[in-house]
């Protein structure tokens, strides 16, 4: 039943769900609604950390490229002048109660994936805590002056100033039912409160205006690098062009990556793990003598049994220009912005 990146195949294959989800989706929908108004209507109270506060996040279940896009943003507002931290749930971590700082060595396992990832390729203060308002307030006082919360659009206790959805342009919103019968945990019209739609391309080489519909921003991830999880040694992508190799992703859309890596002329032998696998050795032993090239994300994971021909493939999200005039804007003049972002 549940297809690559461990999500259900109905969610996105065009197969009808079954009887079991169609019925739990009406009370899930309503649970969301419910809670939503709650918030809207101040009966759920929501606090601010006293710093602008830029959540990134999407409507479905699983990836959609939140991560890259956090990365891109924490960099950028380095580069402007702010001191950004970051704050997050830390997703598949195995004390998830105990809220916790996220530095480059933290395992996996205690600070989870993606914030160890971002706190890897930033250098940013990463707070991870189930309570993302208690996670941006110890970013305050710790010097922080703008807070980005790497997956937080659901998690309205939290106060913020700007909201970005991104959407992963391959499979947009599946079927476009709520979960359990399909993806979504928000319904797509609470898309159009958010300031910034952005839509990733991946590797796509697709035109602006062919690939992105109206009010999104599109986002490529550009791979040109392959890091050796074995010391310091570091290839083009390029060089791997016209060789097999074993492809590994556990992300919530193994597919793109693969993809990413046939558009560089590499011939691929695809190995799709769930969201947020917990890797041991056994699973990079393929049985054959191919080098292995994986997202940063799963690299986290395998770095302590690595061989000397496992890679991480290096991805940076690049945005058109306006895009980023745009945010920083938005973040300078808060007051400008129209409508309910927090609706």
């Amino acid at each position: 039943m549940s297809g690559v990146g461990g999500t259900p195949r109905y969610w996105f294959d065009g197969a009808s769900p079954p009887l079991w989800a169609r019925a739990l989706a009406p009370a899930y929908a309503a649970a969301v609604a419910l809670r939503a108004t709650l918030y809207r209507h101040g009966w759920l109270r929501r606090g601010h950390p006293g710093a602008p506060v830029v959540v990134v996040g999407n409507l479905i279940a699983g990836g959609s490229g939140k991560t890259p896009l956090t990365i891109a943003i924490v960099e950028r507002l380095r580069a402007e002048g702010w001191t950004p931290g970051v704050a997050s749930r830390g997703y598949g971590r195995r004390d998830a109660a105990t809220p916790r700082w996220v530095e480059r060595d933290t395992a996996p396992a205690d600070g989870g994936d993606e914030p160890v990832l971002i706190a890897l390729r930033t250098g940013a203060r990463v707070r991870v805590d189930r309570d993302r308002l208690a996670a941006a307030r110890a970013l305050v006082a710790e010097g922080c002056d703008i807070v980005v919360c790497d997956d937080g659009l659901q998690h309205y206790r939290l106060a913020r100033d700007i909201e970005i959805e991104v959407i992963d342009g391959r499979r947009r919103y599946g079927n476009a039912r709520p979960i359990p019968a399909g993806p979504l945990r928000e319904p797509i019209a609470r898309g159009a409160t958010c300031d910034f739609r952005v839509l990733n391309l991946g590797a796509t080489r697709e035109t602006n205006e062919d690939a992105s519909g109206f009010g999104e921003w599109p986002m490529r991830l550009a791979a040109t690098e392959a890091r050796a999880l074995r010391g310091a040694r570091t290839l083009p992508l390029s060089a791997f062009a016209g060789r097999r190799v074993h492809a590994v992703a556990g992300i919530g859309d193994p597919e793109r990556f693969f993809e990413t890596l046939r558009g560089a002329g590499i011939a691929v032998v695809p190995h799709a793990f769930a969201d947020h696998h917990r890797y041991v050795a056994e699973d990079l032993r393929f049985g054959s003598d191919l080098p292995v090239l994986m997202t940063e994300k799963d690299a986290v994971k395998c770095a302590s049994f690595a061989d000397d021909d496992h890679y991480a493939v290096a991805v940076r999200a690049e945005l058109p220009e306006a895009f980023w005039v745009a945010l920083m804007d938005r973040i300078e003049h808060p007051d400008a912005k129209t409508g309910d972002a927090n609706a």
